[in-house]
């Protein structure tokens, strides 16, 4: 091994000391406001079990799917809380709270479906040089969506999810190996079994993710929600939403299965849960119970039929996606983006009543934005979200491809021996 493997992470302690020095200059407590916050604890186990678990699907690469989980959003949501909060300082203090704490939780998981895109596919160290660049384009997205754009976005649908896919298939194309000819390419640099797949044992393990973030998602999507009659909406949406698409995911799976009828795992894995990414931007407005699982019906038909047949056209493309974010991510959240383009244009402050201005935070008072305004500002927040992910994943990929960030080797890919002692 290299002289200097044992440092490689050494930088990360260092920006580890730079943050707790940002954080006794800059962040003081918020006293009680937010204490009674809802959706935090859920939350948190999304982040941690949840995404760590999911990922666990690959032959032989759990140690570093759950390790670099944990590692990566323990990194961001320190410094997603100090990227967040600068747009918000009052008095140059930060005012550190139940609230800016569980919009750092929230913003671990933009990273966190990026690590789905790459994952076997990116060194630790490239990881981690990612991730830091992206909280800070994700952060200005973020304000640019939710301050600037005033985008009804409570789920996070095109902010988080959206922006997460897009920017990892952005650098998983930048990062994608360059095409040799075949005498060019010695025999040892082509792995004797390919560990891009799962086990029975793995996929089980997967399965725990997956439930654990069915559960919990209507925690996700409600946390930020500021009335008891919005968060109820969001709760209720979220749920019937993820069991229409989980129905539907069943249905589906077997509809396009190669092998006969049979059910595909990576699809009860994952489609499953896109009713929760689909509802996400909608999820506090009225959709009707109805229209929650008419939203769910289309996230998962909009799933499945994406594994089965857009993957492999990606994959054509050079666009490695591992877990299929595309699918579960990225193309659920630009569907509730343009959700809601749909149901801004038809709120009436008649349907809403006071809640008006808690959903649509533009459209409250005498000067607030007309109806067909807010439709247009959801649209452009859409737009400019994956053209800011995408440009953003794209050049912080090739900025990762650089040797000192340790890029793996073709024979390294999917390999927790490159990382992990393992047993």
């Amino acid at each position: 091994m290299h002289k200097f493997d044992r440092l490689q992470y050494l930088p990360l302690m260092l920006f580890q000391l730079v943050l707790m020095a940002l954080f006794f200059v800059f962040v003081r407590y918020g006293g009680d406001k937010h204490h009674d916050l809802r959706g935090f604890e859920g939350t948190h186990v999304m982040i941690f079990v949840g995404f760590g678990f999911l990922m666990t699907f690959l032959k032989k690469y759990a140690y570093s799917a759950l390790g670099f989980n944990w590692f990566l959003a323990a990194v961001v949501i320190q410094w997603a809380f100090l990227c967040q909060n600068f747009y918000h300082m009052e008095n140059n203090k930060i005012m550190a709270t139940k609230e800016t704490i569980l919009e750092a939780d929230i913003m671990a998981a933009t990273v966190l479906i990026t690590f789905g895109a790459l994952l076997g596919i990116a060194s630790g160290l490239q990881l981690l040089f990612i991730a830091i660049i992206e909280v800070a384009i994700a952060c200005a997205n973020f304000y640019l969506v939710g301050d600037i754009f005033k985008a009804a976005d409570v789920g996070g649908s095109i902010a988080i999810h959206a922006f997460g896919a897009y920017f990892g298939l952005g650098a998983s194309f930048a990062m994608r190996p360059q095409k040799k000819a075949t005498s060019d390419v010695p025999a040892t640099t082509v792995p004797t079994v390919d560990l891009n797949g799962p086990t029975y044992v793995s996929d089980v393990t997967a399965m725990i993710g997956s439930l654990f973030l069915w559960i919990y998602w209507p925690c996700f999507n409600s946390a930020l929600t500021t009335t008891n009659a919005e968060y109820q909406r969001a709760v209720i949406n979220t749920y019937l939403s993820l069991a229409s698409a989980t129905v539907t995911t069943f249905v589906m799976s077997s509809v396009v299965s190669k092998h006969h009828g049979k059910l595909d795992m990576v699809h009860i894995q994952n489609s499953t849960l896109a009713g929760g990414v689909a509802i996400g931007s909608v999820c506090n407005m009225h959709v009707m119970p109805g229209g929650a699982i008419a939203i769910g019906i289309g996230a998962g038909l909009l799933s499945v039929l994406g594994y089965r047949f857009l993957t492999p056209l990606l994959e054509k493309c050079g666009i490695r996606d591992t877990c299929g974010v595309n699918n579960l991510h990225g193309m659920p959240g630009i569907y509730s983006g343009l959700l809601s383009v749909l149901f801004a244009a038809l709120a009436t402050s008649g349907e809403y009543g006071e809640d008006l201005a808690a959903v649509f935070g533009a459209m409250g008072g005498e000067n607030g934005r007309t109806a067909a305004s807010q439709a247009l500002n959801q649209l452009y927040a859409t737009l400019a979200t994956m053209v800011i992910a995408t440009a953003g994943g794209f050049v912080t990929g090739l900025i990762a491809k650089l040797g000192c960030l340790s890029p793996l080797k073709d024979k390294e890919h999917y390999d927790d021996d490159v990382n992990w002692e393992l047993p």
